[in-house]
């Protein structure tokens, strides 16, 4: 096969206008050849290409094998340079050693997509295969080929009817392309667990993705394009890791410009669940509590399991968005609703009670039924009243305090469920339907027929309460979403900048540190530095009042724990022998320490003791810290994380989140704090960490008095970033 260089007229994932790339021809190629292929259905070769055909794959299929004339009746080529025509994506069944080569044949031929299925790289760990897995992404980016895996198992396109892949299942008549895309990097849990089990359930499936170890390509890319596709209304994800936090947020950003969710499972929230996803694809996960914060932050629905998974794209394909967080539910079954309720209490979905006009056109359906509540049991008297369930479902969906409708079946006729499947399909509101039972008479009419028709249909009170909770907060996150956070005034980066470049790396001193906070426009409260006693007596008359003295020194980071911090100090003589006593603690604490002095401070009293604090994590890079702080911090751990850049409403947001948020407000006679000077303060922080994080290791502002009238930076503690780590 002789072929022109292509990259003239085709770049291989050339970036789409939203910085993914286009995998039109990797998820529907004209032509696909398979390396490895045979007709052993033992082999891996042997059932990809067998699934392949059976598939129903109208385009060319090619075959490779240099042991074989044919395959399953096909014309079996030896290599790739013997191909009639250039494939756009190309299997590869090889020996991991064989794998290299075969890429680097890839793109020598202007093949644009590789899916490596073989195993033996950097899932296993050691330096020779992390070396092996290396060289394959840098042949592979030589020649202009991107590829999936490896240590994978392909992909499913129910839309166009091509599947790479040797899962079984797909066996038999190819199941209908549905609305629902799923990608994962573990094969057996996204194409069993997930895929499989939907599909039984009555969901349809548009595309499929099981990515391996992602060396080049990621499972955000194959998310992207399944948002992109208007197929697709929400795109479900399995993920053992996420290398690329800013792409994360970028995807998640056009997520939400489309309104499509993305719902999706991240493994590793324990330590061990960590080691298992590092063993199984080279993962190396990052801070569980901080990826649930970002996901929360960022609008992804972030779900526990498989059946979660599947369940709540079941209602949010539908594309119905809730108002509010309260429902209403109604049966004829009062112990149903009893569990329902506290089910959905207990994800946060509130039953408020009805309007009177609500309550009393429910009354006119049942003679004597007095007592309207929500949820609301119509009990023995709408059984075999024809159309009393459907009114009254109706009526209580026409209330403007309701959300979300559940109607609760259980045994009933097909016409009752046909009246709730017809409101269902009429209504603006999501009906969530609860069918605890079966039809009456009609064995033909199931779940699984509602659910192939579009409905949300659910089995057990607790999965329709989550399904619903969760659309609840996915309509919530798109109305409370904003334009990004504006850059507060009165802020100078590059003074900021100059500072932290002056400085060797590692721990700087407090008055280093918050020179650099007051660039950000974060300030403390008066203080000097004195290197003498005497200079110490001095400093504290200059500022008046109490004062506080702190040890300085670059190596005692924890001043407290070394005995290096005395408060309340009033007159000469205090001071004096205060300084002496810091000293003398500093020293026997670290003898080694560079001590710069210490630190003579004015005394803030009254207020909340807060924690502003900066981290770097394996998947977002820096990370805010926002809590309640002081001695106790490590006691209360009243935290909660967030990606900068913040505004001040979003950092009002994240402390309202604090269990002990109340505090701010004002309790038993103590005054409120000024919690818009705070959460300005959070927001120039946020900043900081936005134009300063390639430079810190680590910030620690504790505390950050949060008083009645602004804040003060009582201390700080600033790591610069090694360069050459």
């Amino acid at each position: 096969m002789q072929i022109a260089n292509p990259h003239s007229e085709f770049k291989p994932g050339a970036l789409t206008a939203h910085g993914f790339p286009d995998l039109r021809p990797f998820f529907a190629p004209k032509a696909v050849a398979l390396l490895g292929a045979t007709e052993d259905l033992a082999k891996f070769g042997g059932r990809c290409l067998r699934q392949m055909l059976d598939f129903g794959f109208a385009g060319d299929v090619f075959p490779v094998n240099p042991n074989r004339p044919t395959v399953f009746g096909r014309p079996c080529f030896p290599n790739l340079s013997a191909l009639p025509a250039r494939p756009d994506h190309v299997g590869i069944v090889l020996p991991a050693k064989a794998c290299i080569d075969a890429v680097a044949e890839c793109g020598r031929l202007g093949i644009p997509y590789a899916t490596v299925f073989s195993s033996g790289f950097g899932e296993l760990g050691t330096e020779a295969t992390l070396a092996a897995q290396a060289e394959l992404v840098r042949v592979a980016r030589a020649g202009g080929v991107r590829i999936m895996g490896p240590n994978c198992n392909g992909m499913i396109n129910f839309v166009d009817g091509f599947a790479l892949t040797s899962t079984a299942t797909i066996s038999g008549p190819r199941r209908a392309a549905g609305d629902i895309g799923v990608v994962g990097q573990s094969g057996g849990a996204a194409q069993v667990n997930v895929m499989w089990r939907a599909q039984e359930m009555g969901l349809g499936i548009s595309y499929q993705v099981s990515s391996g170890n992602d060396a080049d390509m990621d499972l955000l890319d194959y998310a992207a394009f399944m948002l992109e596709d208007p197929h697709t209304k929400v795109v479900l994800m399995l993920a053992e890791r996420i290398r690329d936090g800013a792409r994360l947020r970028l995807l998640a950003a056009r997520a939400a410009e489309l309104e499509k969710p993305i719902a999706l499972i991240k493994f590793g929230r324990t330590e061990a669940g960590a080691r298992a996803a590092a063993s199984h694809t080279g993962a190396i996960t990052g801070s569980d509590a901080v990826f649930d914060a970002a996901a929360r932050q960022l609008g992804l629905i972030r779900v526990n399991d498989a059946r979660e998974l599947y369940e709540v794209a079941m209602l949010l394909r539908r594309r119905q968005r809730p108002a509010g967080h309260g429902a209403a539910a109604l049966a004829i079954s009062g112990g149903n609703l009893v569990a329902l309720t506290d089910q959905a209490a207990s994800v946060g979905i509130a039953f408020p009670d009805y309007a009177t006009e609500t309550a009393a056109k429910l009354r006119t359906l049942i003679p004597g039924f007095a007592a309207v509540n929500n949820p609301t049991d119509l009990s023995a008297g709408a059984i075999g009243t024809k159309d009393t369930f459907a009114k009254a479902a109706a009526m209580i969906l026409d209330d403007p305090a309701v959300d979300a409708l559940v109607p609760v079946i259980t045994i009933a006729p097909n016409d009752d469920i046909r009246s709730v499947t017809a409101l269902s399909e009429a209504s603006d509101k999501p009906v969530a339907i609860l069918w605890t039972g079966r039809s009456a008479a009609d064995p033909t009419l199931t779940p699984e027929g509602l659910i192939r028709e579009g409905h949300a249909v659910f089995r057990d009170a607790l999965p329709c309460a989550q399904a619903l909770a969760r659309s609840m907060d996915w309509a919530a996150f798109l109305r409370d979403r904003t334009a990004p956070p504006a850059r507060p005034a009165a802020m100078d980066q590059a003074a900021a900048r100059r500072l932290l470049e002056a400085t060797p790396s590692g721990t700087l001193t407090e008055s280093a540190s918050r020179a650099i906070l007051a660039c950000y426009g974060l300030h403390g409260p008066a203080e000097a530095v004195a290197t003498t006693a005497d200079e110490a007596v001095a400093q504290a008359a200059r500022i008046g009042g109490p004062v506080a003295l702190k040890i300085l020194s670059p190596d005692i980071p924890h001043k407290t724990e070394a005995g290096g911090v005395l408060l309340g100090l009033r007159g000469a003589d205090a001071v004096r022998a205060a300084f002496a006593t810091i000293i003398a603690n500093a020293r026997a604490h670290a003898p080694q320490a560079r001590i710069e002095g210490v630190l003579v401070q004015e005394m803030v009293s009254g207020g909340q003791e807060m924690l502003l604090g900066l981290t770097r994590d394996i998947t977002f890079g820096p990370v805010l810290t926002i809590g309640f702080g002081g001695t106790l911090v490590e006691v209360l751990r009243d935290v909660t994380f967030r990606l900068p850049p913040l505004s001040a409403a979003d950092a009002r947001e994240a402390l309202e989140t604090l269990r002990l948020a109340p505090l701010l407000h004002g309790h038993r006679g103590a005054p409120a704090c000024d919690i818009a000077s705070l959460a300005e303060a959070i927001a120039r922080f946020s900043w900081l960490a936005t134009d300063l994080g390639d430079l810190v290791e680590e910030i620690d502002v504790n505390p950050i008095a949060a008083l009645p009238s602004g804040i003060r930076v009582l201390d700080a503690l600033v790591v610069k970033r090694d360069p050459a780590a």
